[in-house]
């Protein structure tokens, strides 16, 4: 039922927990599944290009659900749509961990994907409905802590799962989703409240099928990279940037017609800080997604390691994350733009300098020298990830919080899906340039990737000095102050 105050709802932090748990298994599905790769691929028989679907596939219909599930829970109500993708997630793990053969997994992990990729965007639209001012900032930062974590530790829960259950452990990557769905469905249904819908009036199914297929256009060859995908269907990049071109059209002119666009442009051209946050993460996920699948490949190709001390070796670096992102929350609202520029210089320096430590340290004891760099890297990353989500979406009116948060992890699932096509690509590239200099290709990959972040620093010095000279600023408290019908 709609409240019938504005008064916070009582149980808005438990309610988060349930949503982080969710988010936090969705997005570690992106990662960890890549350290079982070799072992699924021997169990079932399957061809190196099958098996890149296993990732790639979830990966890709992840990224066409977010903007369109975001929007159907804004005009249907993210509690809904909340559990019912949980439950379908929670049912396609459990398929994927069953599948007899490779065919059965991929369709499973492309069903995964869409329940993933419905989750997301009511994540961040939660918390835009359950919080308000100095409380919001610390529900983001624990948020961005989720989403910055997941992706970090990925390797290491994977190459855990496997050491821990023998010859079958790739089945347990997805059967562990099982139980902790369930709980999380049944605390769900308790904890998270019935709010009456944001938005109301029918979806714009020109806009949906628009966006699906730009973005599929765009994606498509990078999901494919390994394959030589990029060789093959380089025509689908300009195809997709001009339907996304359509797109952006008729959105305008939905919006100008007084109808419910999928995405409002308001979003873009009228809301603070929402067009460069969103570009400064997409920029900032080329280079973070990226450089994991590197350094996996140097310590385990490289070096020898076992996929669980290859996982471990980046370890500092989650934990740097997931410290400063819990800290960074309560200090966005107080130094603003400001801590992502201090965020990404650090991310930059921690992996620049991993990157020389790795080069040049003896390869027995690299994980070691690498380790104090690789923290300092974290800490950087914790600054970056969740205070821009929450300067992204703190003007956003509630109404439109789900579509929005889709946009924005959509930006970043595109920008992941080109560092982690390029970086690798960049690094096979080296190792043949160079007779098979794990250490060159490894620092000239990492490298590529800390120069993807340095155009992410430049947006963000850009919105900094806007800030500064107040163009376009709104009082601070605006961003707080909402109506009953944006509280829907």
């Amino acid at each position: 039922m709609h409240r019938p105050d504005d008064r916070p709802e009582p149980n808005r932090w438990r309610a988060l927990w349930v949503t982080l748990v969710a988010g936090f298994m969705s997005l570690l599905d992106v990662t960890i599944v890549a350290v079982a790769l070799p072992s699924l691929q021997r169990e079932l028989h399957a061809s190196a290009a099958s098996v890149q679907w296993v990732v790639s596939g979830y990966a890709l219909t992840f990224a066409l659900s977010l903007v369109t599930a975001g929007r159907i829970g804004d005009a249907f109500g993210r509690r809904r749509v909340f559990l019912a993708a949980l439950a379908a997630f929670v049912v396609f793990s459990a398929a994927a961990g069953a599948a007899p053969g490779i065919g059965l997994l991929v369709a499973a992990r492309l069903a995964q994907g869409v329940a993933a990729g419905s989750l997301a965007p009511q994540n961040s639209a939660l918390i835009q409905q359950l919080f308000r001012g100095a409380e919001r900032g610390r529900a983001f930062g624990l948020f961005g802590a989720t989403v910055g974590v997941s992706s970090a530790v990925g390797p290491v829960v994977g190459g855990a799962i496997l050491a821990l259950a023998g010859p079958q452990g790739w089945r347990w990557i997805f059967y562990v989703n099982v139980p902790v769905g369930v709980l999380a469905f049944l605390l769900g249904l308790r904890l998270l409240p019935r709010v009456a819908p944001g938005v109301r009036g029918r979806l714009d199914p020109v806009g949906v099928a628009l966006l699906g297929a730009g973005i599929l256009a765009v994606m498509l060859p990078l999901v494919l990279a390994e394959a030589g995908g990029v060789r093959r269907t380089w025509w689908l990049f300009p195809a997709g940037l001009l339907i996304l071109l359509a797109f952006a059209r008729w959105e305008r002119r939905v919006a100008r017609r007084g109808g419910a666009p999928l995405l409002d442009p308001a979003l873009l051209t009228e809301t603070r800080g929402y067009a460069a946050g969103a570009g400064l993460g997409a920029l900032y996920f080329v280079g973070f997604s990226g450089v994991w699948l590197v350094f996996a490949l140097f310590f385990q190709n490289g070096l020898g390691f076992s996929p669980l001390m290859s996982g471990l070796a980046v370890t500092p670096f989650a934990v740097g994350s997931a410290a400063a992102a819990a800290v960074a929350g309560r200090l966005v609202e107080r130094l603003g733009r400001l801590l992502t520029v201090w965020g990404l210089a650090a991310v930059m320096a921690g992996l620049g300098t991993t990157a020389l430590v790795l080069w040049l340290a003896p390869s027995g004891h690299a994980a070691w020298f690498a380790a104090p760099a690789l923290l300092v890297g974290g800490l950087g990353s914790g600054c970056v990830i969740s205070p821009n989500i929450t300067m992204t979406l703190r003007d956003v009116p509630v109404r439109m919080a789900g579509a929005a948060g889709g946009a924005l992890q959509t930006g970043q699932r595109l920008g992941a899906a080109v560092g982690t096509a390029a970086l690798p690509g960049l690094f096979y590239l080296t190792l043949e340039a160079t007779h098979r200099d794990y250490h060159e290709a490894m620092a000239l990959s990492v490298g590529s990737g800390v120069a993807a972040m340095l155009c992410a620093l430049a947006v963000a010095v850009l919105d900094r000095r806007r800030d500064r000279d107040g163009r376009g600023r709104r009082p601070p408290e605006a961003s707080h102050r909402h109506t009953h019908a944006e509280r829907g």
